[in-house]
């Protein structure tokens, strides 16, 4: 169970889901649904109703310098967007 939410993912995209008890983590390209969700309710201590994935493709980057052309690419993650039960909240910054 532990290693399974890598990172939570916030953007001004994301935060506007969270009106509708939606949130989004970072986790690893070998983990299912059911194994996101249990670790959600287990950290954050909320009801999970929904789990969605997709795996976000890494991008091809080129780097010109004096030395040359290197090329490379970013890696490939996967994203897991969850939808919360009627009432329940994440607070990732606490009370800042």
């Amino acid at each position: 169970m532990t290693g399974i939410l890598i990172r939570p993912i916030i953007t001004e995209k994301i935060t506007g889901m969270q009106d509708r008890r939606q949130y989004a983590f970072e986790v690893p390209l070998a983990v299912n649904k059911v194994e996101v969700g249990k670790a959600v309710e287990k950290k954050f201590k909320v009801h999970v109703t929904s789990v969605r994935t997709l795996r976000v493709k890494g991008k091809g980057k080129t780097q010109l310098t004096r030395a040359g052309r290197f090329q490379g690419r970013t890696k490939t993650w996967k994203k897991a967007i969850v939808t919360l039960k009627e009432g329940d909240k994440i607070d990732f910054f606490g009370n800042v």
